[in-house]
């Protein structure tokens, strides 16, 4: 039994082989069976779900002997033609390799000649958006006086990178990640046609793997297929793809849960040297966190999971944790994947996220009563050092506190402090307190190092959250995020940690859990990147204002009781006049 290029085996050749694109295969077909063929399509989507495949039986169905028809035949001469290469006039272009001018205009000139074979020349262009901007130019005279009897069909990933002149000139399909359901139903029907002995929970598993990509899923059923002896399992799966199987998730969901850092270093090891890659440990800890977060918040549904082949032990293990430790831990997992993509040595970063996770507090619990918890801990021998680190930081908050309100209630300006007080530092808290005032400046006149640190007016911003104009900002932030990225890495890992909270006028408010990524985002060279960004993506001059989390918190805070306190009069004055008319 041979299961070599199974992908290519089953791939689309008709509009009905395709999964989970219902609504693109539906809307061309009926298009083409009322002839209202367009010269020109963009397919859009993720890797995998069918693009260039759509791309090439479109140009089958309009050039079919038998048609236009919705349902190429794949007999005739033409359909045989196009799905083996051979008709010089449907030709598939790959754009990374082929990006320049000389390219657009080879095609340019060719397309005034009439087809040769078929009844239309099909040009597919892949990955589209890889093209330079003077072959973009190039290609626009093309599509805005396209000869009649050529097709042009646009594929690609990233269809933010597309002039805007090029996508209004071309009909757009969005393909969807394929579901994990309809993966698991063809990937099982895929099976019972070649032979292959699979298991249910195998083939979820894969589909899962696949991120909803049907052509990822159908190369990774080819690997495991090869790899299996008779039948494919779950366990053999997940040994082939990296993955984690269900004691692992278990011993180390158990050494999270009682902050055993030896523990988990010792059976982070384990995975590195059984040959784990990092990347993939710390998605498939994700999954599973998420899965326990999902059988909390939804107790009677099945969580969904094909890793969990115990269902009690998972229930289990879910009751263990509380659904706020389970968020901030499912949070601070995915901040670590993002940066391990960059760094140079995964399994350290991945360590320190286990660490990381195995440290973050129940909700609820004060800080001063971990503060008095550290000295007992210690005449245990079992302080750690995140203990004493809270601690200290609890200690600083507190005397910086006490000193903020003695010079307000004496009536010091807060630009009169001693250059050696540490308060400086604390801008941000300073500023929730005394309604958005800040130190602006240093003693002496010198300016500080991040001139809008601490200068913001938090009021206007708490009135004006949840505005449509910052609705529209938040939408997009998303786009403006990988604009940053593709202009410079380091600003992107700075600014990532910041939340868009309001925008008022042409600034928009960030809130940062971190002083350090907090004045290093406002750092003059980080901020012209970022701003130059946020111009790009929202058509107009924007500004970007911080603040720290805790500080929007309090302002919000007391936007909501200032709102509420005409409310609690109103109720007040209701009551007396009960009272008056009754007496």
């Amino acid at each position: 039994m041979s299961h070599i290029a199974l992908y290519r085996a089953w791939r689309p050749q008709t509009f009905r082989d395709m999964v989970g694109q219902q609504h693109v295969v539906q809307t061309l077909q009926n298009a083409i069976r009322e002839r209202r063929i367009s010269h020109a399509y963009l397919f859009n989507g993720p890797r995998g779900t069918g693009k260039t495949s759509a791309a090439k039986i479109l140009a089958k169905a309009v050039n079919c002997l038998e048609g236009p028809t919705p349902d190429p035949c794949n007999v005739c001469d033409a359909c045989v033609g196009i799905t083996s290469g051979s008709i010089m006039d449907v030709v598939e272009i790959d754009a990374a390799s082929n990006r320049g001018i000389d390219e657009i205009r080879d095609i340019r000139d060719k397309v005034r000649y009439a087809p040769t074979e078929v009844r239309y020349k099909v040009y597919i262009i892949d990955e589209v958006h890889m093209l330079t901007s003077e072959a973009f130019n190039a290609l626009l005279k093309t599509l805005e006086e396209p000869p009649a009897h050529v097709i042009f069909i646009l594929a690609t990933t990233e269809p933010h990178k597309l002039p805007a002149t090029i996508i209004s000139r071309c009909q757009r399909f969005d393909f969807r990640q394929v579901g994990m359901e309809e993966q698991t139903e063809r990937l099982r029907r895929i099976c019972e046609e070649e032979g292959i002995a699979a298991d249910d929970d195998a083939l979820a598993y894969i589909a899962r793997l696949s991120d909803g990509g049907m052509r990822d899923a159908i190369s990774l059923l080819e690997q495991v297929a090869s790899f299996a002896g008779g039948r494919i399992t779950l366990d053999e799966a997940v040994d082939v793809t990296g993955g984690m199987v269900a004691e692992q998730f278990a011993e180390l969901a158990n050494a999270v849960r009682d902050r055993d850092v030896a523990a988990i270093m010792a059976l982070t090891e384990g995975l590195m040297q059984a040959g784990k890659s990092a990347d993939k440990c710390i998605e498939n800890l994700i999954y599973y966190f998420r899965d326990l977060l999902l059988l909390k918040l939804v107790p009677g549904q099945h969580a969904g999971t094909e890793r969990i082949v115990d269902p009690e032990r998972f229930r289990a293990m879910a009751e263990s944790f509380s659904k706020d430790r389970l968020f901030q831990m499912i949070d601070t997992l995915n901040k670590y994947q993002n940066e391990m993509r960059h760094a140079a040595q995964p399994q350290t970063l991945f360590e320190v996220a286990l660490m990381k996770i195995c440290t973050i507090p129940e909700p609820g619990a004060a800080l001063d009563s971990a503060a008095r918890s550290v000295p007992a801990a210690s005449a245990g021998g079992r302080e750690t050092a995140a203990s004493s680190e809270v601690l200290r930081l609890q200690q600083r908050i507190d005397t910086l506190e006490q000193r903020l309100e003695q010079l307000m209630r004496e009536g010091v300006a807060a630009g009169g402090m001693p250059a050696a007080s540490p308060a400086a530092g604390n801008g941000g808290r300073a500023g929730g307190r005394t309604g958005g005032a800040a130190f602006g400046s240093r003693p002496g006149g010198a300016p500080s190092a991040s001139p809008s640190i601490g200068k913001v007016k938090l009021e206007p911003f708490a009135a004006a959250r949840g505005g449509e104009a910052f609705e529209r900002i938040r939408a997009q932030w998303p786009e403006a995020l990988q604009r940053v990225k593709e202009a410079g890495v380091s600003v992107h890992a700075w600014l990532i940690n910041g939340e868009p909270v309001s925008a008022v006028d042409d600034q928009v408010l960030l809130a940062f859990k971190n002083t350090i990524h907090r004045e290093t985002t406002e750092k003059p060279a980080n901020r012209e990147v970022i701003e130059r960004v946020l111009q790009a993506v929202f058509g107009r001059p924007l500004r970007f204002v911080t603040v720290m989390q805790k500080d929007w918190q309090a302002a919000e805070g007391s936007a909501q009781n200032a709102a509420a306190e005409p409310l609690q009069w109103q109720a007040r004055r209701s009551r007396l006049r009960r009272a008056s008319r009754n007496g």
